[in-house]
């Protein structure tokens, strides 16, 4: 595998089952090189349910390998697809990677609103800046941590 020219950055959520056997499957798959702390967060859209569990992590991937592996951690958790925003055991999204894959819109459309995102991803990567946005900082100061609580009793290896 080639190293990305810049670090993949993939967030993960799960609100179903152990949600720290889901977070920590999708850490084995993507094999990344920094892992967020963990956040406990309110759902956003979707039918009502319960909280997820949210992280970060940066790997040495580009767009097309992030998003296989991002299919396959969701396959091996069993992630049905019913309901939008529903409930899941694994939620893998690719919110930045260098090159292209498919259909696959980079930045992740939503990843500047979603303070579930850019709060982990802050913690991992400080000066981070999220491409035709800006600064990851100042893009959570925007929207705020409503709904977003760090869990440091969690930690994914």
């Amino acid at each position: 595998m080639t190293a990305a020219a810049e670090p993949a950055v993939i967030a993960l959520g799960s609100n179903v089952g152990d949600r720290m056997v889901y977070l920590a499957l999708a850490v084995s798959v993507l094999q990344p090189y920094a892992v967020s702390p963990v956040y406990e967060t309110t759902p956003v859209g979707g039918p009502v349910q319960g909280d997820f569990l949210n992280a970060v992590v940066l790997a040495d991937l580009d767009a097309a390998q992030a998003w296989e592996r991002a299919q396959v951690a969701e396959q091996r958790a069993r992630r049905a697809r019913g309901v939008r925003w529903g409930p899941r055991t694994l939620d893998v999204d690719v919110v930045w990677a260098s090159g292209q894959a498919g259909g696959l819109l980079l930045p992740h459309p939503r990843a500047a609103e979603r303070a579930f995102v850019l709060a982990p991803w802050a913690d991992v990567q400080p000066d981070a800046v999220l491409p035709g946005h800006g600064p990851v900082k100042e893009l959570l100061a925007a929207v705020g941590l409503s709904g977003v609580r760090r869990r440091d009793d969690l930690v994914l290896a």
